[in-house]
């Protein structure tokens, strides 16, 4: 049996990237997973039947995750069509990079509620579902530009900063009903995001890793299946690095 056998997964943003490595990763454990994405229909489609394939079910949603609306009506759904649900992937997330003096509102707006509020508004449905069971781990997607900032992306560096203090927080709100809370703080991982930047960049970038290569989306989901399963059963309020030693 896998270490996820019987358990439901949510994840957000799961169509591409870390957030598809994660799912795939959940299916092959045992775990039935729902999903959302926002725009790539052919890649749910295509994600969906790749983790039926693999023996256990799988639906997705459609949904801007920053909606609070349809954030608890995606987790009503899942709950009226698997039953329970035992894991929250709050991966959902995008890039909108600028200096503070050249920002604009619409792009802090942008970063801050994808990121951010998305977390709050999948949290805010699932822990009620999550507190009736007595069980549950919420795994929120930070960064480690989200512990250490980074030049020109105050954005992007406070809403995955915001996600630390609201799963810790969760941590000690929610501990005593079971349910866990960690934070994943991924570093050059190769994904579409990293890809788009110019080779030298990222060649410089690995230069600063002392395991001397980018991470892979599945470096990141081998973290996310331990904290999903038993063997993180004692384990809540912590922002697990996945870099390299990047962050050391």
């Amino acid at each position: 049996m896998g270490l996820l056998a019987g358990k439901v997964a949510l994840i957000t943003g799961a169509t591409r990237g870390i957030g598809r490595a994660i799912a795939l990763k959940y299916a092959s454990e045992g775990a039935d997973v729902a999903f959302t994405y926002r725009s790539q229909t052919e890649a749910a489609v295509s994600l969906t039947a790749e983790i039926e394939a693999m023996g256990v079910r799988a639906k997705a949603y459609q949904s801007d995750a920053a909606d609070f609306g349809a954030a608890h009506d995606i987790v009503a759904d899942v709950k009226a069509v698997f039953g329970h649900i035992d894991i929250l992937v709050n991966n959902a997330g995008i890039t909108k990079d600028a200096l503070m003096m050249r920002m604009d509102e619409q792009q802090w707006d942008d970063v801050l509620n994808t990121n951010l509020k998305s977390a709050y508004n999948f949290i805010h449905a699932c822990t009620p579902v999550m507190a009736r069971q007595r069980s549950g781990s919420i795994i929120n997607m930070t960064s480690v530009v989200g512990v250490s900032g980074n030049a020109g992306q105050c954005n992007y560096a406070a809403s995955k900063a915001g996600l630390i203090g609201l799963s810790k927080s969760i941590a000690k709100e929610m501990g005593a009903r079971g349910i866990r809370s960690n934070c994943i703080a991924p570093g050059f991982i190769a994904t579409d995001m990293t890809g788009a930047l110019p080779e030298e960049i990222r060649k410089e970038w690995e230069k600063q890793i002392p395991l001397r290569r980018g991470g892979t989306p599945e470096d990141v989901a081998g973290v996310a299946l331990f904290l999903a399963s038993d063997m993180s059963a004692y384990v809540t309020g912590q922002v697990i690095n996945c870099c390299g030693g990047m962050n050391c």
